[in-house]
């Protein structure tokens, strides 16, 4: 069994999509969907930057989005590719879910562009620049994690964003909040733990205005059930109901990403082939949550080719 699996912020990077689109017509038209979505030439600053302007929350999501969509564009247009024939599930780290239900078609291209840049907004317009953080707490466990943020809380906000694989946890709240956490992970025996270069503290109680606004924005869109069936990155299990999945997406927001616990139960489940589209970062976590199973990287026509004989 196959999932195929989408990527977060944090894998854009300057140069992304440029070779696919040079390769391929299909990719190209994908892009150009895009910028006529948004208004703006993401594709240019996709391929050209500056590194500081796509990194931005506002045109990463979108860009990251875009760049999995253009492959999966190519293999659709060019290879035959179904994803329905070919996948049991899909899944999206945070952003990556919106990806995840535009290549299952619950969203069509330009609304799943316009709802990340919203979202991105919002995020970013949550909380004052300064006053949140985030922090990566490396050698820990969820369990020992969630203690140390209720302590490092005092008050304030510290709660766990990201269980991404195990001993590899990340936590979001108030500044101070997030560097008490810090300072008590490395007590509790963290290997690591270490501030995010963030510009907002994510998928915390703090992210409320962003929530609020998304729960706005997607009660005005049509959702369709999803070909593929989504694994949910709040509740780590499998949802088809489109009133489930826009209420998953708006608890997405303020709620824990769940990644661990999804892959461990998509392998559970039978999946023993990972397929990452426009990213090579959920790989690494997926082969420490489950060690037996098979990943692939597909970002370019190379990658493109390779998956094709092999499925």
């Amino acid at each position: 069994m196959r999932a195929f699996i989408f990527p977060g912020q944090g894998s854009q990077a300057v140069g992304m999509g440029r070779a696919l689109a040079e390769a391929s017509a299909a990719a190209r038209a994908l892009f150009e969907e895009v910028d006529d979505a948004l208004g703006q030439n993401l594709t240019r600053l996709m391929a050209e930057g500056p590194e500081d302007t796509l990194t931005l929350t506002e045109n990463a999501q979108p860009a990251i989005m875009a760049n999995a969509m253009a492959v999966l564009r190519v293999l659709e247009r060019e290879a035959g590719f179904d994803l329905a024939d070919k996948a049991q599930f899909v899944a999206g780290h945070s952003l990556g879910e919106y990806t995840a239900l535009c290549a299952a078609g619950t969203f069509d291209v330009a609304t799943t562009a316009r709802l990340l840049k919203l979202r991105g907004r919002s995020m970013q317009a949550a909380v004052p620049v300064g006053i949140g953080a985030m922090a990566a707490l490396l050698g820990l466990d969820l369990a020992p994690v969630q203690e140390v943020a209720d302590e490092a809380a005092q008050g304030e906000v510290c709660a766990v964003a990201n269980d991404n694989a195990p001993g590899q946890v990340v936590v979001s709240g108030h500044k101070d909040a997030v560097e008490r956490a810090i300072a008590f992970a490395k007590t509790a025996g963290a290997k690591r733990a270490m501030m995010l270069p963030v510009s907002a503290p994510f998928h915390c109680p703090l992210m409320q205005p962003a929530a609020d606004a998304m729960a706005a924005a997607l009660a005005d869109v049509t959702l369709r059930p999803p070909v593929v069936v989504l694994y949910a990155n709040v509740t780590a299990a499998p949802v088809e109901d489109p009133a489930e999945i826009r209420a998953l997406l708006v608890d997405q927001v303020t709620g824990m990403v769940r990644w661990r616990e999804s892959v461990a139960a998509m392998a559970a489940a039978g999946v023993d082939h990972f397929v990452e589209l426009g990213g090579k970062v959920l790989g690494p976590m997926v082969k420490r949550i489950a060690p037996d199973s098979r990943t692939s990287s597909v970002q370019s026509m190379d990658d493109i080719e390779a998956l094709m004989r092999e499925i």
